[in-house]
């Protein structure tokens, strides 16, 4: 989604009588605002990414609602081409901010490998245009690791299965819905509180997968370290 944002003058205007007794005041008008909505209706593979990187030349703001890193958009600027998975491909336009919203799911390691590899492509002063939301929530690896064992468990019971990217996205759905789940703002608050809903998180998916392996302390301090 690409948009501009809204002007800073607060002077009224001769139209918002007229909206006020029901009419809609033109997108052309002084003051009004202009949202451009890009979504998907192919399970993906459509092009989003060119279209927004295309629609974000002449945007204030790009962003990403949705989503994990289970898909990418494959952008050529220049002759070089970036992939994104995580970050909205509008991160390429200099002059705009872009912003990972609530709904979106983030797997860190995910994004700060994504965020070297296009840097060494050319990406520049990507953390300066870059906005995440606190309220988003995290992928961690043991929600990849309960993604491939739900996989073999379809497997086995109906004679196949999603075809899941084993990212963890599901499962991270899963504990966003069911509130278990942890967010930005819970790891940048008190870490011993972080620290101990991850233990019970990690708990609850190994007693359902009782092969589940998770290093809960090497995990946190990974995590820890990357506050």
């Amino acid at each position: 989604m690409s948009g501009r944002t809204a002007s800073n003058d607060r002077t009224p205007h001769p139209a918002a009588a007229a909206a006020a007794g029901g009419l809609k005041r033109s997108r052309s008008e002084p003051g009004g605002n202009k949202v451009t909505v890009v979504l998907g209706s192919q399970w993906g593979d459509e092009g989003k990414g060119k279209v927004v990187d295309l629609l974000a030349t002449g945007s204030d703001i790009v962003c990403r609602c949705q989503g994990g890193n289970n898909a990418g958009h494959t952008v050529v600027v220049d002759g070089k081409e970036y992939d994104f998975h995580l970050f909205p491909s509008g991160i390429i336009n200099p002059k705009a901010i872009s912003f990972i919203g609530n709904g979106v799911v983030i797997h860190l390691p995910g994004l700060f490998e994504e965020a070297e590899k296009n840097e060494k492509k050319g990406l520049k002063d990507w953390e300066k245009r870059l906005i995440i939301s606190d309220r988003a929530h995290l992928v961690f690896d043991f929600h990849q690791a309960v993604d491939g064992l739900q996989e073999v468990q379809r497997q086995a019971q109906e004679g196949k299965n999603i075809g899941t990217t084993k990212k963890g996205i599901g499962p991270t759905y899963s504990s966003k819905a069911a509130r278990t789940g942890l967010r930005i703002c819970d790891l940048l608050a008190d870490f011993d509180e972080f620290s101990s809903i991850f233990k019970n998180l990690a708990h609850q998916y190994k007693s359902m997968f009782p092969t589940l392996e998770i290093d809960t302390e090497a995990q946190l301090k990974k995590l820890k370290v990357k506050r």
